[in-house]
């Protein structure tokens, strides 16, 4: 494996504010404003705490820890706590797929069935209205063409995720099956996907669904590796993300940040219990980070190695996962379209989806700032990352709250991160 001159390790000791952000174009009293909308938020009530982490130019600007790792516990939050990413998690397991494809040990373009032959004859679910009778009826259709790897990283593979973010019959039928059990393996919970149809013909509609986790099981038979192990050995060792994997190890496991209770209910927001390790390495939703350590992943994919984190990925490649993957026309599901807002791949948005993520591909559409060319995502326990290539500019934000809160501190933190910049590139 090819290194950039200086070891991540070496970037990582580097990772405090500069004493003076002005230097990397920031306003500094603008910058002040994310401490007090962020604190703001604690003292109130609403959120129990937060990392926020702004980098430009390799060089961290802000770096801040607010409120509690456990409110109801009266823990600090510092800025090494580990979060549950959930589908921040889906840019790592690309990457590693990519990684695979650039050592011929896979082909994205290939179908899916040459990897796991269980899809082989998966059919879809159609339902069709009779003109003679009025009555709808449901059928199976055969794949008008083989679901593809790159199908699996752009989500238009035909699959589901169970409720509340996939919606429909076999949306319900992956909840009804359990596949996504953390007590299954990979290969388990594949055997119980080819048992049910898919929602739509490979390729024609973009659906967010388990792709991701189906794309970790190929990672695991394109590298002869169990998910985990390939993740740790050729991603976050590389990188030094020393913090992040599929669960928390013991010995940090009072680093762990925790939503709040719920006044309305009396409870804690439903998160999985990360502090023990799970049969399912889930692909799409499993790990857990540190914002310095995600950091380092970013570095990587926005600066191509340069920055001194392990080269993983060539520039053609990374080139490759940040432009738009979506044909012109594609479908979509109308209930995700809603619950998606602002983040959803379409035009009207001014953005696509590329291998792993949203990529903007035109200024003026999306309500929030950022270049054309950015690219992000967000996890559904409230953790996001972004990347504004032109900018040079890196925006993660740690946070554990329920979905429906998400969207808010995402908004907001991109619109402090960018009112920030003082001088533009």
């Amino acid at each position: 494996m090819l290194t950039a001159a200086v070891s991540a390790s070496a970037f990582a000791q580097r990772l405090t504010p500069e004493s003076d952000p002005g230097t990397l174009g920031f306003d500094v009293d603008r910058l002040e404003r994310v401490t007090q909308a962020f604190q703001g938020h604690v003292d109130s009530g609403q959120l129990p705490g937060a990392v926020v982490l702004i980098a430009r130019k390799h060089k961290l600007a802000y770096f801040r820890a607010f409120g509690f790792r456990d409110r109801e516990q009266k823990s600090a939050m510092t800025t090494d706590s580990i979060f549950r990413i959930a589908s921040m998690t889906k840019p790592i397991v690309g990457a590693g797929a990519m990684m695979l494809v650039e050592e011929g040990k896979l082909a994205i373009a290939a179908p899916v069935s040459n990897y796991l032959p269980e899809f082989k004859d998966l059919q879809v679910r159609v339902e069709r209205t009779d003109p003679a009778t009025g009555k709808t009826e449901t059928v199976m259709q055969p794949q008008l063409r083989p679901m593809t790897v790159q199908d699996l990283l752009r989500h238009t593979a035909g699959l589901a995720y169970p409720p509340p973010v996939g919606n429909g019959p076999v949306a319900d039928a992956y909840r009804d099956a359990n596949v996504l059990d953390r007590n299954t393996t990979l290969a388990e919970m594949v055997t119980k996907m080819s048992k049910l149809p898919l929602a739509n013909q490979p390729g024609q509609v973009w659906e967010y669904s388990a792709a991701t986790d189906v794309l970790g099981r190929i990672v695991e038979v394109a590298s002869g590796m169990e998910l985990d192990r390939f993740i740790e050995e050729r991603i976050t060792k590389p990188l030094g993300m020393s913090s992040t994997g599929f669960y928390v190890h013991e010995a940090d496991r009072d680093r762990l940040a925790q939503p709040q209770i719920d006044p309305a209910t009396g409870n804690r927001p439903p998160m999985f219990d990360a502090t023990q390790k799970p049969k399912l390495f889930s692909g799409g939703s499993g790990l857990v980070s540190t914002a310095s350590d995600y950091l380092l992943f970013c570095e990587m994919l926005s600066h191509g190695s340069k920055s001194g984190t392990a080269r993983l990925l060539s520039q053609a490649t990374i080139d490759l996962m940040t432009c738009n993957a979506l044909k012109p026309g594609i479908g979509y599901s109308a209930a995700q379209l809603q619950l998606f807002g602002d983040a959803g791949p379409t035009s009207a948005m001014g953005q696509g989806f590329g291998l792993g993520f949203a990529v903007r591909t035109e200024a003026g559409q999306n309500p929030l700032p950022g270049s054309t060319g950015s690219f992000y995502w967000t996890g559904s326990s409230g953790t996001t990352f972004f990347i504004d290539p032109k900018q040079q500019l890196i925006i993660i934000m740690m946070i554990q709250v329920p979905l429906a809160a998400v969207s808010f501190y995402r908004h907001e933190v991109r619109y402090l991160a960018y009112q920030a910049l003082s001088v533009p590139d």
